[in-house]
């Protein structure tokens, strides 16, 4: 049963990461992060299969076993907080929103830009 729960939330996060490849509102590597953590625990098949995929392996494979983001991504998922963050700014009607959604935006960006890069960019 727990097998099956995990195997189904990852399907689901792999479709939630395939319309975020689509469209800039949504993001993909997280949604993929957590579709590699699902399979992980319920299925070393699919796990292999997300690793090993040509376009989305190598940050998955970065990220589980090095905790590592590049700084391609890095710079889009700062870039993709700032516009939101911008958008909010100028469609609320009070200034409480965009200091509260800018806060979490300084915590998650201070994460993003603190993690290593991957081993195999810093050998070029």
């Amino acid at each position: 049963m727990t097998r099956t729960l995990f195997i189904t939330a990852g399907w689901i996060c792999v479709g939630l990461g395939v319309i975020g490849a689509f469209l800039p509102v949504m993001p993909t590597t997280v949604f993929l992060i957590g579709a590699l953590a699902c399979f992980t625990r319920g299925s070393p098949k699919l796990e292999a299969w997300l690793l090993n995929h040509p376009r989305f392996g190598p940050p998955l494979r970065a990220w589980k076993e090095q905790g590592a983001i590049s700084a391609r991504s890095k710079r889009a998922a700062v870039g993709a907080m700032l516009g939101s963050w911008v958008v909010v700014l100028f469609t609320s009607s009070t200034w409480l929103v965009p200091a509260g959604v800018g806060a979490v935006i300084v915590a998650v960006a201070s994460y993003v830009l603190t993690r290593p890069l991957p081993a195999d960019a810093l050998q070029r």
